[in-house]
């Protein structure tokens, strides 16, 4: 059961957690402006890409959801929820899914509906950034594991 869980925890992740983070990021690359800065006219927009792009991050998004639940089972059956780097993972997952609920899609429909000169796309990246360190930070408690008391 270890490595079934295991398994299906690490493909999810891979699936539907990596597909997130690489369409969230090229959103503001895509996402339309209100007015093209100077020296920006060399940049190509597509409002057609930034829709697939966020139609993506939302619904692998949703679908990401799969990863923490299949990985708290994991722990759970191996007797690790206790453990400072799944409790650590599990509070740095919460937060990651909480920005891409509370924050990134949402700035991502509103920069679809209501472009500006660019400031809400630059928030956006930042966000985004965040939400993609989260991530790494989880990989990497993943794979050291601080504190486990197994190896």
């Amino acid at each position: 059961m270890k490595e079934f869980l295991l398994s299906v925890h690490v493909v999810a992740a891979i699936l539907f957690v990596g597909p997130v983070a690489v369409t969230a990021s090229l959103f503001p690359r895509y996402a339309p402006l209100g007015s093209v800065p100077s020296g920006d006219a060399s940049v190509v927009r597509s409002l057609e890409t930034a829709r697939l792009l966020h139609r993506i991050t939302r619904r692998y998004g949703q679908l990401a959801v799969l990863v923490p639940v299949v990985g708290l089972a994991l722990a759970v059956v191996q007797g690790r929820t206790s453990e400072v780097w799944v409790v650590v993972a599990m509070v740095l997952t919460a937060v990651a899914g909480a920005l891409l609920v509370l924050q990134i899609a949402p700035r991502q429909d509103e920069a679809l509906t209501s472009p500006d000169d660019g400031s809400q796309l630059r928030q956006l990246g930042m966000l985004t950034g965040m939400f993609n360190l989260l991530w790494a930070a989880v990989v990497v408690l993943m794979i050291v594991r601080p504190g486990s008391s197994s190896p």
